[in-house]
């Protein structure tokens, strides 16, 4: 799940373009991976919208940036004030971005909690005319990216998004609610994904179709250190210590990140990256495939399939994942039509 591997295969120092003249979101830019993707882009000369909860935050992050000696000559950090809590914050957001700017190359959103993605829906929905406009652009690149995890890939059964109560389902009859709550999350991250990339690219509104969407996994990193109650105890040292056996820094999870918001090849082999998943660094994978298959509620036993059979069962998942998609997708729809938002 880690990107340790990929370590010395990708440099965003070297392998990341030039991105002077561009404008780029990021969701939860005031600390951990958001943060460390504000910091990769803005040192290639983006111009980078931070949004955090509130702008004490949002000033704070700019501070360290400050602090860690960005220069002129580097890109530019903007607060922007965005709590994902409150679907009207996210409206509200947006307009406020769009007041400031004319063009949106890159957003970039982390959703951890799925009642959560009502929010980003809705923001991705106000920024859509700018992501648009700029799509309308010569040698434009814009795209959507979404941080996910193949958390998605541990769970059993076949959840269902069909109402507003299956969207919230606290899963108190699981083992263990909290990670089964989490992987949900990430599920239905990768499907709005799936399914936002699918209405763009079969779009007939003019430069919808130019915009891509995709979905990544950071691998695992150690947010953890940095934790206030970690710092209280003095354990963060140690802490960074024990989990460097098993987890990458912030720093590093976020190479998937931006190699999925600007690396040039994700245009170029467009349709081999379009509407899917990434794992570390820039490796686009079927969504749901694993050890533990949860689409097919479990890890398969037979052996006996011949390629007529693997290829009928493989056209059956594709036709339940983009089902689940649609149902999805409808039901946040659906909510926010009904709230008036």
């Amino acid at each position: 799940m880690g990107v340790s591997s990929s370590k010395t295969r990708f440099d965003p120092h070297n392998d990341l373009p030039d991105l002077t003249g561009r404008v780029i979101l990021v969701t939860g830019g005031n600390r951990g991976l958001g943060y460390a993707t504000v910091r990769h882009l803005v040192r290639k000369g983006a111009k980078v919208y931070l949004a955090a909860r509130n702008g004490a935050k949002a000033e704070a992050a700019i501070a360290r940036f400050k602090e860690e000696g960005l220069t002129p000559g580097n890109g530019e950090v903007v607060k922007l004030e965005l709590d994902l809590c409150d679907p009207r914050n996210a409206k509200k957001a947006a307009q406020e971005f769009t007041n400031k700017e004319d063009r949106l190359d890159v957003l970039t959103e982390a959703v951890n909690v799925i009642s959560s993605l009502v929010s980003p829906f809705v923001l991705t929905r106000e920024l859509l005319p700018t992501l648009k406009k700029t799509a309308s652009q010569p040698d434009s690149d814009v795209r959507i990216v979404v941080v996910a995890s193949t958390g998605h890939r541990l769970l059993f059964g076949k959840p269902r998004f069909r109402t507003i109560q299956e969207l919230n389902d606290e899963c108190g009859y699981m083992l263990v609610p909290g990670f089964t709550r989490y992987c949900r999350s990430k599920l239905a991250n990768v499907l709005y994904t799936s399914e936002l990339d699918r209405r763009l690219s079969s779009s007939t509104v003019p430069y919808e179709s130019n915009i891509i969407a995709v979905s990544v996994h950071p691998g695992l990193v150690n947010t953890i250190s940095h934790k206030p109650a970690i710092a209280r105890l003095r354990l963060d040292s140690f802490v960074d210590w024990l989990a460097s056996f098993v987890s990458v820094t912030p720093d590093i999870g976020a190479y998937n990140s931006v190699y999925a918001a600007v690396v040039p090849v994700i245009r170029m082999e467009r349709r081999k990256y379009e509407g899917g998943f990434m794992i570390p660094i820039g490796v686009p994978v079927t969504p749901g495939e694993g050890a533990l298959k949860w689409w097919n509620g479990g890890p398969e036993v037979t052996g006996k399939e011949d390629g007529q059979d693997a290829s009928r069962r493989k056209t059956e998942e594709d036709h339940e994942w983009e089902e689940r998609g649609r149902e999805l997708w409808e039901t946040v729809e659906g909510f926010l039509r009904e709230k008036g938002i």
